[in-house]
């Protein structure tokens, strides 16, 4: 049985989600008052409440749906996160030179597609495995590359693979639309058709695989 279906979340429902980025901070604060803080995990992990954007019986069937054929928390999935899903601002549409993800050295021709987050003091590198098919765009050295000719994308892993290897110290950049891989996070889906009548919101916890 796969572990991962590459098909996306009700997008009604995942539009009207709740969640972002989560990170695990320890803190010990010592007898002088002065604390040490250490990062437990090396990358953020996103967590979203769906219940939010079940607004009709529809919805909630659609969503009972997928969790069966999930498998609960079994299954793996795409989810559209509203609020991150491009390699440009929110008002700008994707452009080849939105992201760099590589510098050529003439022999590498894959490179991964990734988002960096912040700037000069501590920037974050995203691993972006889940790019959506026919939206990633490439350049070499700002020169954009057309998809199947120049490069190609596995849209599975977000792996881009270039016809030609670029010239040693040429940037590789790149424009893309994703998705984020996420699961379920319950077995059990609580259902109680009378207070969701009344106006009350099923949990629906969905979290992101990290890989």
């Amino acid at each position: 049985m796969q572990d991962f279906h590459e098909v996306r979340f009700p997008l009604d429902v995942a539009l009207g989600s709740r969640g972002g980025p989560t990170r695990r901070t320890e803190i010990v604060t010592l007898a002088s008052g002065r604390e040490h803080r250490n990062a437990r995990w090396a990358h953020s992990r996103r967590r979203w409440e769906a219940g939010l954007g079940v607004r009709t019986l529809d919805a909630l069937d659609a969503v009972i749906a997928f969790f069966e054929e999930r498998r609960g928390r079994l299954i793996g999935f795409r989810l559209h996160d509203r609020t991150d899903w491009k390699s440009s601002a929110p008002s700008a549409e994707p452009a080849a030179t939105d992201q760099a993800i590589g510098i050529g050295d003439g022999a590498r021709i894959a490179f991964q597609l990734t988002k960096t987050y912040g700037g000069a003091h501590l920037p974050y590198l995203r691993t972006i495995a889940k790019p959506v098919a026919g939206s990633v765009l490439v350049a070499v050295d700002g020169v954009a590359l057309a998809e199947s000719v120049g490069f190609s994308v596995d849209a599975t892993t977000g792996i881009v693979t270039l016809a030609t290897p670029p010239p040693p110290g040429a940037a590789v950049s790149a424009g893309f639309a994703f998705d984020t891989p996420a699961r379920f996070d319950t077995d059990a889906l609580e259902i109680d058709l009378a207070a969701f009548a009344a106006g009350a919101v099923p949990e629906i916890p969905l979290v992101e695989i990290v890989a």
